[in-house]
């Protein structure tokens, strides 16, 4: 009886999953996912950055759970998101118009998260250039509570969210894609956060340039809100750009040491 029970059960999930992976047949949907899944890991950086340069102020026992809930939060609040999805596209709806451009729910949430990063980015990199409090540093003695850390991370990750779940709605109508793009994107940045935030923590040159990746971060969510769309490659090429001449300065700076060390 349980057999029969239990594959009576197996039976109904099936036929209740089969009209949403119908296009495990479909080639296009095939490239629809790779395709988003790709994206929803770029778009995830500007998330793991914040992630990860906001729990390196935490006592290190704390740094892998903060993270860890951070990021499980995310993976949540998208889920969450995709499952109200027709409201969510709904934002786009302006609901009322200044300085001739029609403001929308997402274009509030995109300036206020934006305007919260400008704000987060400044404050910390006065901490860490001010030659009278050199100790209130992102790698210093600073640090903040649990709690604290993620409601922060909280915050960025409803702008984020909403931002992805948006762009994953304009990449396909498919919500088991959509839902499966989310899926891998929030474990690949599970699996991408505790590596990034030490060598952000060993390296503390790259912690200035994180900030500044912030900031700009910051600025293009603000630009976007107001109506001034900046094309994400131009923002993810100048990333890359100034990760590669740190990435330079670090070589030589160790090539240095290196000579330095041989010579003595």
């Amino acid at each position: 009886m349980l057999w029969i029970v239990e594959g009576t059960t197996s039976m109904q999930l099936v036929e209740f999953l089969a009209p949403h992976f119908h296009f495990v047949s479909d080639p296009t949907a095939w490239v629809a996912l790779l395709t988003l899944v790709v994206l929803e890991i770029v778009l995830g950086i500007d998330n793991l950055i914040f992630i990860s340069i906001l729990t390196n102020k935490l006592p290190e026992a704390q740094r892998a759970r903060a993270r860890r809930l951070g990021i499980s939060a995310a993976l949540v609040m998208r889920l969450v998101l995709l499952a109200t999805i027709s409201i969510i596209v709904q934002l786009t709806t302006p609901v009322f118009t200044a300085f001739g451009h029609g403001f929308s729910w997402r274009d509030l949430i995109l300036i206020a998260g934006g305007l919260f990063l400008v704000w987060k980015a400044t404050k910390e990199i006065h901490h860490t250039v001010d030659p009278q409090d050199h100790q209130d540093t992102m790698v210093g003695t600073l640090q903040m509570s649990l709690a604290g850390a993620i409601f922060q991370i909280l915050l960025l990750d409803l702008v984020f969210s909403i931002d992805s779940i948006i762009t994953a709605v304009g990449m396909t109508d498919e919500i088991a894609i959509m839902y499966i793009a989310v899926i891998v994107a929030v474990s690949v940045m599970m699996l991408a956060a505790t590596p990034l935030a030490n060598f952000i923590a060993r390296n503390p040159s790259i912690v200035m340039l994180a900030l500044g990746f912030l900031l700009m971060i910051g600025m293009t969510l603000i630009a976007d809100g107001m109506g001034y769309h900046v094309p994400k490659g131009y923002i993810y090429a100048a990333m890359g750009f100034s990760a590669l001449v740190e990435g330079l300065n670090m070589l030589a700076r160790n090539r240095r040491r290196q000579r330095s060390g041989d010579e003595h």
